[in-house]
Order: structure tokens, then sequence, then C-alpha cells
């Protein structure tokens, strides 16, 4: 069975906020009430179970304009958010 591939563009957001929303957009489907946007509520998603793949799932995240996203969001904060992706081990996680 191929894992689900979820691309997390870094051309969709600039800062922050808008950052939780590209991953809102790629990590829920048909959800009744709005996710936290905060690092807690992130790793959360990633866990699954929120519509676009079940909890624990083998996925694939490619990080498209990661370059960007560290430049847009600053090194610390990216680092902690690949961190916190790496903590999942159902994750195999690439950045380009």
């Amino acid at each position: 069975m191929e894992k689900k591939t979820i691309i997390i563009d870094g051309n969709n957001f600039s800062d922050l906020p808008s950052f939780y929303d590209e991953i809102d957009k790629v990590l829920t489907k048909d959800l009744n009430w709005k996710t936290g946007h905060n690092l807690s509520a992130f790793n959360d998603l990633l866990c699954g179970g929120f519509g676009v793949f079940k909890y624990d799932q083998p996925i694939k995240i490619i990080w498209r304009n990661f370059e960007k996203s560290k430049l847009d969001l600053g090194v610390e904060l990216t680092d902690t958010l690949v961190e916190i992706i790496n903590d999942h081990q159902h994750i195999d996680f690439t950045r380009i």
C-alpha cells in the first residue's frame, strides 16, 4: 500500500498564522470546528484522525519551498516545526 502524500507548500504562507491556515487546509477535512493554531494543535493534527488520514497511518509529508519558509518563519521556529514532524514515527518527511 502506497503512503498518502501530503504537500506543505511554503509559497502558500509567509508567517505563522498563514502557516497554520495551510496546515488546516492540507491536514484536515470536513471538520465542523476550528483547529487550534498553536504548536500543540499542530502536533495533534500530525497524529491523524482529522479526515485526511487515519490516526497513526503511515504518510509522507513533503514541504515544498522549505528555504523560503525558513526565511519567512525564522530558523528557530522552522527547526521546531521540523522537530515536531520528525517526532512522529509514521511520517516520512522530505524538505525540498
